[in-house]
C-alpha cells in the first residue's frame, strides 16, 4: 500500500454520520428465537439486550450498490478500501443505560483512526469508529468498533498459526453452527456478507474451508451467557476481540471464568481447542 494511499485514506478521519431509528419488539422476538432463548419476551418498555442493538441502523444499500461480496460498495461514510476481504476485528462498549423497545433512538459515528500497515500476509489498513447511541435519556451505548481490511489469500500459503485457548472456564456451552442460523443472522442484521451464507463462494473464491460464523454473533452469545451468570447484575461493558474464525463445519464452545475483581473472562474455543475469540465483561 503505497504512503499515497495512505495519506488519502487518512482523509476519512474524523468524518462523522449520524442516523436514526426506532427498537421494535419484532426484531428482538426474532433473535431470541433464533438463540433459543425462550426466557426472553419483548412488549413495549422491555429492555433491550445488552449488543443487541446490533439488529438497528443496518446499512440499507440499494441492491444496485453491493459489492461481489455481498458488501455495500465501498466509500461513504467508511474510506473506499480496495482491499476486498473486511472483518469486524473486535470493539469495547460501555452501557450507561439500557435501551427499551419503543424507544426512538440515534446514532451519532466519528471515524478516530485509518492505519495502513504491511502485515505478514500483506497490506493492512485498520479502521476505528467510535458510536454513541442515544435515546431520550441521553447517550445508552458508547462504542468502539475496530474493522480490518486485507487482502485474499494466496494460494498454497500457510494457514495463521492457531493459539490454544484456555481449559479452566467456570462454565460452557456447546453452540452448533449450522447453515440456518448462520442465514437467519444474516438475514436479521440485513448482512448480506457472502461468507455467511454462500458456501460455494466462501470455499472457492475467499478460500475458507466452509461458511463463516459471524464475528458479532459470538460476541452476543459470549456476553448472554456471562450474563445469565449473573442475572441481578447488568452488563457496565464490554470488550471483544476475534482470533480466528469459526465455521459451519463443526461445533465451538462458549466459556466463562469469574475473575477476582468481579469482571467475567470470557473466550470461544473451536473443535481443535483453539481460542476463536477473547472478551471480558464488567458488571454493575
Amino acid at each position: 500500500m503505497t504512503t499515497e494511499t495512505s495519506v488519502d485514506l487518512r482523509t476519512w478521519i474524523g468524518r462523522t454520520e449520524r442516523r436514526g431509528d426506532d427498537v421494535g419488539a419484532a426484531p428482538l422476538s426474532a433473535l431470541a428465537a433464533t438463540f433459543n432463548r425462550d426466557d426472553l419476551a419483548f412488549n413495549l418498555g422491555s429492555d433491550v439486550p445488552p449488543l443487541w442493538h446490533w439488529l438497528h441502523f443496518i446499512p440499507l444499500a440499494r441492491q444496485d450498490q453491493i459489492g461481489a461480496d455481498g458488501h455495500p460498495l465501498r466509500g461513504g461514510f467508511l474510506p473506499p478500501i480496495a482491499l476486498p476481504r473486511r472483518m469486524w476485528a473486535g470493539g469495547e462498549l460501555q452501557f450507561h443505560h439500557p435501551l427499551q423497545v419503543g424507544d426512538e433512538i440515534v446514532r451519532q459515528s466519528r471515524i478516530l483512526d485509518v492505519d495502513a500497515k504491511d502485515g505478514k500476509s500483506g497490506p493492512l489498513v485498520f479502521v476505528k469508529v467510535r458510536h454513541e447511541i442515544s435515546n431520550a435519556r441521553g447517550i445508552a451505548i458508547t462504542e468502539q468498533q475496530d474493522i480490518v481490511y486485507r487482502g485474499m489469500p494466496v494460494a498454497g500459503a500457510p494457514a495463521p498459526a492457531e493459539k490454544k485457548a484456555a481449559t479452566d472456564e467456570d462454565y460452557r456451552e456447546t453452540v452448533v453452527p449450522d447453515p440456518v442460523l448462520l442465514f437467519r443472522y444474516s438475514a436479521l442484521t440485513f448482512n448480506g456478507h457472502r461468507i455467511h451464507y454462500d458456501r460455494p463462494y466462501a470455499t472457492e473464491v475467499e478460500g475458507y474451508p466452509g461458511l463463516v460464523v459471524h464475528g458479532p454473533m459470538v460476541a452476543t452469545l459470549l456476553l448472554g451467557l456471562a450474563s445469565r451468570q449473573l442475572p441481578r447484575r447488568r452488563v457496565r461493558g464490554f470488550a471483544f476481540r476475534a482470533v480466528h474464525p469459526l465455521f459451519d463445519t463443526a461445533a465451538f464452545e462458549l466459556c466463562g471464568k469469574a475473575e477476582a475483581d468481579g469482571s467475567q473472562k470470557l473466550w470461544a474455543r473451536n473443535h481443535d481447542g483453539a481460542l476463536a475469540m477473547e472478551a471480558r465483561a464488567s458488571f454493575f
